[in-house]
């Protein structure tokens, strides 16, 4: 007898560096309307583990735009500077089992040694076997191997990346002693057993290396769909870093309108007059995750 289908859970994962803009919007409808039409739970989190760029009230106007926008989320919210031994608990697993160690070096002597790849100066393994003293300032980085990560993006389709190769061992612990986000967004999906992830083609550079460690950790691995970015009139990204401005609590409608256009589920034009709760119910009816463009970016404007 086959086994019973997984249950969908998926999750939008906001930073709250500042407001939502459209670029957010996309990732939060696309996400929401493919667990829901899944007979999906869809969760919420704040991934405010860089606390540098926190932003003071950011994750509340979050949290009450997306219920001024008709969203529902499924179960508590959590927030990353609250799971700050999980993480800890994650290293020292890694640890463990051969696989972090400290590193000493500085950027600057990392852009000496390093070769330059697509992502930036490759690793070059300096401190791999050295075994620094914890008393020692030290990022804790994760042994990476030659064997490439291979996975299948719902929307992309095959993916491949050579960690070592391309990248070199990643940092799972800032130097500053923060955790680094591929760590924490690994262990934060396993703990909420999160096992669709529909986000920003930003994203899809990460992937090998949040499925390298839920291999090392032991934990399921997920599916992923990333969606095309949306660039503002210059062709950058929208996000906060380009001045994206905010979306308007006062025009949920035409904004919800927009998203739908803008992933390929061509809504009727009038459908953005309708009430949210028509919106709603019309968006989950009718989505189709194939329909969305499978590119990298759109110009939106």
């Amino acid at each position: 007898m086959p086994s019973p289908p997984i249950p969908y859970r998926g999750r939008f994962a906001p930073s709250p560096s500042g407001a939502l803009h459209f670029g957010s919007l996309i990732a939060a409808v696309a996400s929401y309307l493919d667990a829901r039409c899944h007979q999906g739970t869809w969760l919420v989190r704040m991934e405010d583990v860089d606390e540098g760029r926190n932003q003071a009230g950011a994750a509340d106007d979050i949290l009450f735009t997306l219920e001024h926008y008709g969203f529902e989320w499924d179960e508590a919210v959590i927030y990353q500077t609250q799971r700050k031994q999980a993480y800890a608990q994650a290293v020292n697993h890694l640890f463990e089992k051969g696989l972090a160690y400290r590193c000493t070096c500085s950027r600057r002597e990392l852009v000496a040694q390093a070769r330059t790849g697509s992502f930036g100066p490759i690793y070059p393994g300096t401190c791999r076997d050295k075994h620094h003293p914890v008393s020692a300032r030290h990022a804790i980085r994760i042994h990476t191997t030659d064997t490439p990560v291979e996975f299948t993006d719902r929307l992309m389709g095959h993916q491949q990346q050579n960690l070592q190769r391309e990248l070199g061992d990643f940092i799972i612990r800032r130097r500053d002693g923060f955790f680094a986000y591929q760590l924490a967004v690994v262990v934060d999906d396993e703990a909420q057993q999160v096992n669709q992830v529909v986000r920003g083609h930003d994203l899809l550079d990460s992937t090998a290396r949040q499925i390298y460690l839920q291999r090392c950790l032991g934990y399921a691995e997920s599916q992923y769909l990333h969606l095309p970015i949306a660039l503002n009139p210059d062709g950058e990204k929208l996000s906060k870093q380009t001045h994206a401005p905010p979306i308007s609590k006062k025009s949920a409608a035409p904004n919800l309108y927009r998203a739908l256009k803008f992933l390929g589920q061509q809504p009727p034009a009038d459908l953005q007059r309708d009430s949210l709760g028509y919106i709603w119910q019309w968006s989950a009816e009718n989505w189709d995750s194939n329909k969305i463009p499978a590119q990298s970016s759109i110009d939106e404007y």
